[in-house]
């Protein structure tokens, strides 16, 4: 019985972390395509998943303690399902636990990859941000070159659109 709990727990987990992917899938687009309010709302949803799998998690953890027990063991929280399959003895069972936890661990890398995408993107915009702010409050690169204090600058005091200073 507790076999089958752990079972579910791991295909309710690749079913958390697919839809996670479908919103990093539109995160990207939102990004794309500068949809703040689109954007506040799958972080809303993404927050509420990541709520879902610690509790997934912690269901994952019990289920391999009862199964643990079931089977002779005394329960660890720490047993993983890669030491799971060391004591599982039944060539079927053993075969469908390591296929599902390979296919959690195929969506979960697929979800770094979207992850690390989204970041660089916003990454990108922010520093796209400062440069634009830079340009127009006039703030002057030569400010970030070594010059002889003794000289006088000539030339005009360039001032940007904002006055910084105000």
């Amino acid at each position: 019985m507790s076999f089958e709990a752990v079972l579910q727990t791991m295909s309710e987990l690749n079913d958390v972390h697919l839809t996670l992917l479908e919103l990093a899938e539109q995160k990207k687009h939102a990004l794309i395509h500068n949809q703040v309010e689109q954007l506040t709302q799958i972080v809303t949803k993404e927050n509420k998943l990541l709520k879902r799998i610690g509790e997934l998690d912690q269901q994952r953890v019990d289920a391999i303690g009862n199964f643990l027990i079931e089977k002779g063991y005394k329960p660890n929280p720490r047993v993983t399902v890669s030491d799971l399959t060391k004591i599982i003895f039944n060539a079927e069972e053993k075969r469908t636990l390591v296929d599902s936890q390979k296919q959690l661990l195929a969506t979960i890398r697929k979800l770094r990859e979207y992850n690390e995408l989204n970041q660089q993107m916003i990454e990108q915009s922010l520093a796209f941000i400062n440069y634009s702010i830079d340009i127009m409050s006039g703030s002057d690169g030569d400010e970030l070159i070594y010059s002889n204090p003794n000289q006088t600058t000539s030339g005009s005091n360039r001032k940007g659109l904002f006055d910084a200073k105000a």
